[in-house]
């Protein structure tokens, strides 16, 4: 008998409109579980949402990462103007400003109101200094140590101050968050695939005796199968499409607080949702695991069922 793709597409069409049609028949049952599976996929959704806004929020903290290279007391302030420049064409480093000696005594004058007992002083004991921030691209802690490294090999340079180690350790935590993403996507993925394949489990031993007649008149495995891995990738399409909601309806609760939050920092920072790609992902990777799911409860126990098995 030949292949006809037409007859095979008509098949799969009536697999899927008889699944759909048999999770429409028991509407408790299948939001109940579409439920489950839906909170279960929108934990790792809002976590990662979560961890993208609040790097959004901070931009990363990029531009609060800086080196201030202190020279020694008799570095002239012209051979300080030439290190700057030398600095500035280094790749990597995106601004360089020299703070003199002179510029750096008369701010502490202003600032520190020890005006008189500066005057009483014979010299100005302050060094000049290179403030330095990096690129955006290389505000990661591995190129800033090579920078400082370069900049405390110079003989004008008495030392190297790294700022913003706060901003290294608050992105070690970010990293730390999307490493626990990562596991709890992975468990929770796996929990998916038990709640879909527990549930096509029980809708076999359901169905028993149809699918016992069928397999009596010729259907094979695979035929007797196939309405089963429609309903575990329908289930997981839905529970895809509900934790979407989940983590959309979350977001806008969570919104006006943020944003009053924000706003009492002079930011106009606002929430930011899944994106398009994001659902794309989840209602693929949802289908996926409860297709998954299905196939590995199908195949467990469709085997086993023969006529006049049980």
């Amino acid at each position: 008998m030949s292949f006809s793709p037409v007859s095979y597409l008509v098949r799969h069409a009536q697999a899927l409109l008889s699944s759909a049609g048999h999770l429409a028949r028991a509407p408790i049952a299948t939001v109940f579980t579409v439920a489950v599976m839906g909170l279960a996929l929108a934990l790792p959704l809002g976590l990662d949402v979560l961890v993208r806004n609040v790097r959004s929020a901070t931009g990363d903290f990029s531009g609060a990462v800086g080196l201030s290279a202190y020279m020694h007391t008799g570095v002239s302030e012209q051979r300080a103007q030439e290190l700057a420049s030398t600095a500035r064409a280094r790749a990597g480093v995106g601004t360089v400003t020299l703070i003199t000696a002179d510029q750096a005594l008369a701010q502490f004058r202003t600032q520190s109101g020890f005006g008189a007992a500066l005057d009483a002083l014979e010299g100005n004991p302050l060094p000049h200094v290179l403030a330095i921030t990096p690129a955006a691209a290389n505000a990661n802690p591995a190129d800033m140590e090579s920078l400082r490294r370069y900049l405390s090999a110079w003989p004008e340079v008495e030392s190297v101050q790294l700022d913003g180690a706060w901003v290294a350790r608050f992105n070690a935590i970010l990293n730390l968050l999307r490493r626990s993403l990562l596991i709890a996507a992975g468990l929770l993925g796996a929990g998916v695939v038990a709640i879909v394949g527990n549930t096509i489990r029980l809708e076999i031993q359901n169905r028993r005796a149809e699918i016992e007649v069928t397999k009596l008149v010729g259907g094979t495995n695979g035929f007797v199968r196939r309405p089963f891995l429609y309903t575990g990738a329908l289930y997981g399409l839905l529970g895809g499409l509900a934790a979407w909601l989940v983590v959309e309806a979350s977001l806008r609760a969570l919104a006006p607080a943020a944003t009053q939050l924000a706003q009492s920092y002079g930011s106009r920072f606002a929430l930011a949702g899944p994106s398009l790609r994001d659902l794309e992902l989840l209602l693929g990777v949802g289908t996926l695991l409860g297709w998954l799911g299905s196939w590995l409860a199908a195949a467990r126990h469709l085997a086993k069922m023969e006529p006049g098995s049980g």
